[in-house]
């Protein structure tokens, strides 16, 4: 495991190599940020961005998801994996905001889990990104790169992981580290392909060692 010192070099790395890390999701407010996340589920950012983009001309409140029949919206998302049951949860937690929140996506970790198809991960994200909250969502690339690197365990859960990270990380940081943490881990610190020939990390990371000597003897 990586001690605080090593730890604050690793993220100051990232920070040079992403200075503008933010949220790639294409959102105009708080609700169309809550429906692409939920959307984003085993799907990447720019398919979700692709889908949205005439999602959001579409439905502009909680009122219009609801307006109109399951499957008109399942069709209007099929391209997306899980689309029926993605469907399902859009119109189960446009419901709840009418009925509970005046339409309004709500501001606490606890009120917005309230919410169909609404998990930790998606809270976090509506909290840091929509509302600059901090908080810390962990998904897979946060885990992936955060286990590599030996920051957290290979047996620590997502939540886990998140409460490690909130220890080891200074409050104020939290959100821009999330969004750090993800680029590192979508373009360069792959889950297939890790660029570790090219990493300033390497001397740290005992999985890129792994990795580095298996290319080495020719193992793919």
């Amino acid at each position: 495991m990586l001690n605080k010192k090593q730890i604050r070099y690793c993220l100051d790395v990232m920070a040079e190599m992403f200075p503008d890390a933010k949220a790639e999701l294409i959102h105009d407010n708080s609700f169309e940020l809550l429906i692409a996340v939920l959307l984003s589920a085993q799907a990447t950012d720019q398919h979700v961005n692709k889908v949205t983009r005439e999602l959001f001309k579409k439905y502009k409140r909680p009122e219009d998801y609801l307006a109109v029949p399951l499957e008109e919206l399942q069709d209007d998302i099929k391209s997306i994996g899980l689309f029926r049951n993605k469907a399902k949860n859009i119109q189960k937690l446009s419901k709840t905001l009418v009925e509970r929140f005046d339409g309004e996506v709500p501001q606490t970790r606890e009120e917005l889990e309230s919410l169909a198809g609404v998990g930790r991960k998606t809270a976090n994200v509506v909290l840091s990104v929509a509302f600059g909250v901090p908080a810390l969502a962990v998904d897979t690339h946060v885990e992936r790169v955060t286990k590599r690197l030996g920051i957290c365990r290979w047996k620590d859960t997502p939540l886990e992981v998140e409460q490690t990270l909130m220890k080891k990380v200074p409050v104020e940081e939290w959100s821009v580290t999330h969004h750090r943490l993800i680029f590192f881990g979508r373009y360069h610190c792959k889950a297939r392909t890790p660029n570790c020939e090219h990493c300033d990390l390497l001397e740290l990371c005992r999985e890129g060692k792994k990795i580095m000597k298996q290319r080495e003897r020719g193992i793919k």
